[in-house]
């Protein structure tokens, strides 16, 4: 293997000829060759020998209670899912809502208008606090569209 440095009149510039070209011819074969090991090396990769396996003994879980949802209005009105109520009779009403479940663990959704007043939205935090209502989450629009 050799180099031409310098052409034939003995000039005293080096120069050396580049091949930008790429070789595609041993990619080409690297591909083919990984190609015949996966056509070999799958029919292997299946399971052949049979198992019978164990019924499964644990129990199906049971599903997650519905979500309470608790909607302000742009006027203040309050309701309960799809029922109106009041903030006088928003403690008793969120008992019916949510049933035998226990408050303490009940998460409950906070769906305010945008145009609802801080104050209205406040009076209604405070009321689900005074029925011992702590876990609140609040709702909003997702705008990344």
């Amino acid at each position: 293997m050799g180099a031409k440095l310098s052409g034939g009149g003995g000039g005293s510039k080096l120069h050396v000829d580049q091949n930008a070209e790429i070789n595609v011819t041993p990619f080409v074969d690297v591909m083919l060759v990984l190609l015949i090991i996966f056509m070999v090396a799958a029919p292997l990769a299946t399971v052949s020998v049979e198992v019978v396996l164990p019924k499964a003994v644990a129990k199906p879980q049971p599903s997650p209670p519905k979500p309470v949802y608790i909607s302000v209005t742009r006027d203040g009105s309050v309701f309960i899912g799809d029922f109106p109520t009041s903030l006088d009779t928003l403690g008793d009403d969120m008992k019916k809502a949510i049933g035998a479940r226990d408050p303490d663990q009940e998460r409950i959704y906070i769906r305010c208008d945008q145009k609802t007043r801080y104050a209205e939205f406040m009076k209604v935090m405070n009321k689900l606090q005074d029925n011992g209502y702590y876990s609140v989450a609040l709702v909003g629009e997702d705008d990344t569209q």
